[in-house]
């Protein structure tokens, strides 16, 4: 009993001490302080939220930086979903020799440190400019190629065991039964291991947006940022940290993704809920049937 109520206090403990920097910025949201400072009066009201919707140059600069960030997000999540579930797929049906090279390659940018990706992208993109194309690369095709390349194991690793459990038999018995490959695979292998799929979407966005090594090293002109260097709420919270002036903006708007993340999250866990709901009433239905 003594052992469960200290074993409870430290997991409790560790949450709070995880989450109590959030709980700090969502607090001082409401304030109209220009820092944060322990001692400081704190003056409550709603000027950030006001200044973050102003349109003034840093709500600007802030919005800007949000919209490439979700744009480059998306797009590489949509990118690496299409190539890391075709690849599993790929690698799943062929030999066993072929497996276990494909399964080392892709394990190398996991473990790899983040900073060895990002330079060896970038030696890559000065050599192809230099040499090959006579032109300088970095743009929103590099930042989207190294999203990517970070990106793509994870969706593999994701999308591999949903095929390991899936019946093999069952896409055999489609093509048996007159389906075309594509349709076997549309129909039968794409729906057995869509929760990795989506699984492997997540984390693709979830990596995107938390990116700052490899969107540093690749970046370039273009997307709402026009002919200046693509900037992410990352690299543009690096660049104020420089200056040493944070806009007080960025607390509200750690707020508004603190509840978006917060409902996502909420809804995942209710849609779960009601699916594992209905498929346990399903097969009490079926049973009782069965049953008569």
């Amino acid at each position: 009993m003594v052992k469960k109520v200290f074993a409870n206090i430290y997991i409790y403990l560790i949450l709070f001490l995880m989450y109590l920097p959030i709980l700090v910025l969502i607090a001082f949201a409401f304030s109209t302080n220009d820092t944060i400072a322990i001692g400081e009066a704190f003056n409550p009201g709603f000027d950030l939220f006001v200044s973050l919707f102003s349109g003034n140059k840093v709500s600007i600069q802030i919005w800007t930086a949000v919209g490439n960030t979700l744009i480059i997000a998306l797009i590489s999540a949509v990118v690496s979903v299409v190539l890391g579930t075709l690849g599993a797929i790929g690698v799943f049906y062929s030999k066993r020799r072929s497996q276990k090279v494909v399964e080392v390659a892709t394990q190398i940018p996991v473990v790899n440190a983040e900073i060895v990706i990002a330079l060896s992208l970038t030696v890559m993109f000065v050599f192809l400019g230099t040499y090959i194309f006579r032109t300088k690369l970095f743009s929103f095709w590099t930042l989207l190629i190294g999203h990517v390349v970070l990106s793509l194991p994870f969706v593999y690793l994701s999308v591999k065991p949903k095929l390991q459990q899936m019946d093999p038999n069952l896409y055999e018995a489609a093509l048996d039964l007159g389906a075309k490959p594509s349709q076997g695979l549309f129909k039968v292998t794409i729906p057995q291991i869509m929760p990795g799929i989506f699984a492997g979407f997540l984390l693709s966005i979830t990596l995107s947006l938390d990116d700052y090594i490899v969107t540093e090293f690749t970046r370039g002109p273009g997307l709402l940022s026009g002919d200046a260097a693509i900037e992410t709420l990352s690299t543009f919270i690096q660049a104020s940290l420089k200056k040493h002036t944070v806009p007080a903006e960025l607390r509200p708007l750690t707020l508004f993704i603190f509840l978006g993340v917060l409902a996502i999250v909420i809804s995942i866990v209710v849609i779960k809920y009601y699916k594992g709901k209905n498929k346990n009433r399903r097969g009490f239905v079926r049973h009782e049937k069965t049953s008569f």
